[in-house]
């Protein structure tokens, strides 16, 4: 089954997560108004589905290739990469100044979403671009920002994100790359880095990487890293294309999936340095780069979503087709379609529901960042910058880790032949197991909300999110309507349990940090739930206003996730508040 974009469904979150009718009535995002942003949406599915959608699975079967020193991408890759530049979709999100379209943060992730399930392999380069340019854009100087960012913007020049190295994992700290100081103003870069994605590749003619090093006298841990621009290929003062720099691949990783995207050993400065370009202050690389890795996080967190989504599509449409025993209720002797089973129903509605959820989170941090940069005053620009941040952590983990547990879910309903490769279910589980690892592993995540995050404005935010949730579970039990079943006590019990957690973390982080950190991974899960709870219950009162078939399936699967997935939440409180001593007093050589 190919893909089919869900715009429908997207257009619903976007209205009810992210409230981005209200932003256009006010003419808070460009001009953009609902007819212009279904044409969007939908044509960028048609390009996702026709397009990229078919080179999916023949991108797993014929990887990208080191081959004499150059990398090849898959079969198809690079006519698909001229479309997607020639339709002008890498400069969608991009600033007006450099050629972009600037279009709002939560267009930009509903389009990705959409490259994204049909071929994550291939979402990667563009996402990594983007992440690029937002880098650049903020901290590059005037002559390195005219020189690159209208390439990058069209897509000509492709970007990457050069942090991890053999030694240093996800420690920074560590890391040993240096740079050296050209009389001419710009350096010299030495040092090998891992995992970089689409750090080599025969798309473009150029790419961007992004590289933290050290200087000399640069201070100890990550107060000593600085960014600089090193290109693939040197540019002359009139924009063309001059000598290839001295930074090249060393080779590619072999992986448990995303087997189209190249992932790339890179060497700096194995013959004389690489030529680098300061990005920002000496010394203060990781300012400038975490705008990058913030807009990577939650463009990941789109990437969980985007799987769950294409897994959940497929299984479904599996399910449909598939005939095998018979009904329980009916004494007729013939097979059914496995979707009359209960046990089925009940998988393919937990995926459904998973995937909403996940998609309403990321939007609506998305909304956020939208927000930090166009609200009317600068305090209400602070809090929105403060609720994105708030919001990124739980964006990035939960959705990628219901990308997991929905793709395995998908292999499950296809039975023994989701085990088979033919089928295509086992490359999405595949595809989505490096989502919880990549741009800051989902523990990483955790310990960010709860020892950073949490503590934003006093802890006022986290007081004011809370109180949020707990007015839409009263609306919904003033609510007296079937379709709701008991959506509004259990998404009631729920905000009471991330209430609690969230007060004794508040304590815990405190006085007892290592209780709070071995806390911190069920705590980040818990806050996923009730936020996702939250959305959908918010898109459940709007859908029974509408009315309409789609209005009230999001109904029907507000109501399941509250009544399936949201009872989770009082025993995850638990184990947040109590579970902690079984974890610090557990014998080293238990584990």
């Amino acid at each position: 089954m190919s893909y089919e974009a869900p715009v429908d469904d997207i257009l619903f979150a976007l209205k009810t997560a992210a409230d981005l009718s209200g932003e256009m009535d006010k003419g808070a995002v460009g001009g953009l108004d609902e007819e212009t942003l279904r044409a969007i949406l939908e044509e960028a599915g048609k390009f996702a589905g026709e397009e990229l959608a078919p080179l999916n699975p023949a991108g797993d079967r014929t990887p990208s290739r080191w081959v004499e020193g150059r990398v090849v991408t898959p079969p198809g890759w690079k006519g698909a990469y001229t479309a997607f530049r020639d339709a002008g979709w890498n400069a969608l999100p991009c600033p007006e100044e450099f050629g972009g379209q600037a279009l709002p943060e939560t267009v930009a992730m509903a389009v990705a979403e959409m490259w994204n399930a049909a071929n994550l392999s291939f979402g990667l380069c563009p996402m990594l671009t983007q992440g690029a340019i937002h880098a650049l854009e903020a901290g590059g100087s005037s002559e390195l920002k005219q020189k690159y960012l209208p390439k990058m913007v069209s897509g000509e020049w492709t970007g990457t994100m050069n942090l991890t190295e053999p030694h240093a994992g996800s420690d920074l700290s560590v890391i040993t790359s240096r740079a050296e100081r050209n009389p001419d103003g710009t350096y010299r870069i030495f040092g090998t880095k891992i995992f970089i994605t689409y750090g080599d590749h025969d798309l473009t003619e150029n790419i961007v990487h992004l590289v933290l090093a050290r200087l000399p006298d640069a201070p100890a841990g990550t107060r000593g890293i600085s960014l600089f621009l090193v290109p693939k290929r040197l540019v002359n003062e009139d924009g063309t294309l001059g000598a290839e720099n001295d930074a090249v691949c060393a080779g590619l990783e072999h992986k448990l999936g995303i087997h189209g995207s190249p992932t790339a050993v890179m060497k700096f400065g194995e013959n004389g340095g690489a030529i680098g370009y300061l990005v920002g202050e000496e010394n203060r690389g990781l300012n400038t780069m975490f705008i990058m890795m913030n807009a990577a996080r939650l463009a990941v967190g789109i990437q969980g979503v985007a799987i769950a989504e294409r897994a959940t599509q497929h299984a479904a449409s599996y399910a449909k087709e598939r005939r095998q025993g018979r009904s329980a209720s009916s004494k007729s002797s013939d097979m059914v379609p496995i979707i009359e089973h209960p046990d089925i129903r009940r998988s393919l509605l937990t995926m459904k529901a998973l995937t909403r959820a996940a998609r309403a989170i990321c939007y609506a941090t998305a909304a956020e960042i939208d927000r930090s940069h166009h609200a009317d005053t600068g305090a209400e620009r602070k809090a929105a910058s403060d609720r994105a941040a708030l919001l990124t952590p739980v964006a990035k983990a939960f959705s990628t880790d219901i990308g997991c547990e929905v793709a395995s879910l998908g292999v499950q309903i296809h039975g023994g032949m989701g085990f088979i490769e033919e089928t295509g279910a086992a490359q999405f589980y595949r595809d989505a197991r490096i989502l919880p690892i990549y741009e800051g592993t989902n523990g990483i995540q955790a310990i960010d909300l709860v020892t950073r995050k949490l503590p934003l404005a006093g802890g006022q935010l986290i007081k004011d999110t809370i109180a949020e949730y707990e007015a839409t579970a009263r609306a919904l039990k003033a609510v007296n309507r079937l379709e709701i079943g008991r959506m509004g006590q259990r998404i009631a019990s729920t905000v009471v349990a991330f209430a609690e957690a969230t007060a004794w973390m508040a304590d815990a982080i405190e006085h007892s940090p290592n209780l709070a950190l071995a806390g911190a991974t069920p705590y980040l899960r818990l806050f996923g739930i009730a936020a996702g709870g939250h959305y959908l219950a918010k898109g459940a009162l709007a859908g029974l206003d509408i009315g309409g078939p789609h209005a009230m399936e999001s109904v029907a699967l507000a109501r399941f996730f509250a009544e399936n997935i949201s009872v989770a939440g009082p025993g995850l409180a638990a184990v947040v508040t109590s579970g902690g001593p079984s974890v610090l007093e557990a014998a080293s050589e238990m584990v």
